[in-house]
């Protein structure tokens, strides 16, 4: 292959005026953990309502949250990226959307939007196993203590249930890491967006997605490890560890 390699493409000026392309990379860089920062905001408070309300008592509201992870989880996260931002506004009354398309940050938001709410149904359904994998005896030690069902939840069900499904939270964090690349799809100038544009303008295109590609991996490295780090500090004996389920033993 003729290719002509230069590594030293990173110091140089970018025509975009943003400074060096490595600049343009750290940039990138930032408005990534800026977008699965937020999305993961909006995924974990939804989640655990969502979560939540799957193992309520009540059915109906059992059925509307199983609604909800069904819709969000099945449809891919490119499709709900552009229904959010070509079509939510032309859906919404006009003056609603035209005050949305004319927020200077509208990419960023309906970005972190659209990957908090599919994150949230998969957050959703980590939650409601870790409460259904609580002993029932803990749901009813709650009533007993004279707490109310929402108290039993807040109290006793949901900080265990959390403490559970951390490894597999884990997980989540680093999917929603690598998902927000497809924000670029909607012209938010995250890290995948920025090494597109080092390659069109530089053509050297095997180091801009190299080094995407190991910026990738150290993010995920990072939130892994960090993530690893709070599963050990807050795992549950009997119940969880490394990851794995465990009965414990008599």
């Amino acid at each position: 292959m003729n290719y002509n390699w230069n590594w030293k493409i990173f110091w140089e000026d970018a025509p975009d005026g943003t400074g060096t392309y490595l600049d343009s990379l750290i940039s990138g860089m930032q408005w990534t953990l800026a977008t699965a920062g937020t999305g993961w905001v909006i995924a974990l408070v939804l989640g655990a309502v969502i979560g939540t309300m799957r193992t309520a008592p009540n059915k109906w509201m059992a059925k509307s949250a199983n609604a909800y992870v069904e819709l969000f989880r099945n449809i891919p996260l490119l499709v709900q990226m552009f229904l959010w931002y070509f079509v939510m506004p032309e859906v919404v009354p006009t003056a609603l959307g035209d005050w949305l398309k004319s927020l200077p940050n509208m990419a960023f938001i309906t970005a972190a939007l659209s990957l908090g709410f599919f994150t949230s149904a998969r957050v959703a359904v980590q939650v409601s196993a870790g409460i259904n994998a609580l002993p029932r005896g803990q749901l009813m030690a709650g009533t007993a203590l004279g707490l109310t069902l929402p108290q039993t939840y807040r109290y006793v069900l949901l900080p265990m249930a959390f403490r559970i499904i951390i490894p597999s939270l884990t997980n989540e964090v680093a999917a929603i890491i690598k998902n927000s690349s497809v924000a670029s799809s909607i012209f938010v100038v995250e890290l995948m967006q920025s090494a597109r544009s080092m390659q069109e303008f530089s053509a050297q295109v095997f180091e801009a997605f190299t080094a995407v590609t190991l910026i990738y991996l150290g993010i995920s490295v990072i939130a892994i490890l960090l993530s690893n780090l709070l599963e050990r500090v807050t795992a549950v004996p009997g119940f969880i560890t490394s990851g794995s389920a465990k009965v414990k033993g008599n």
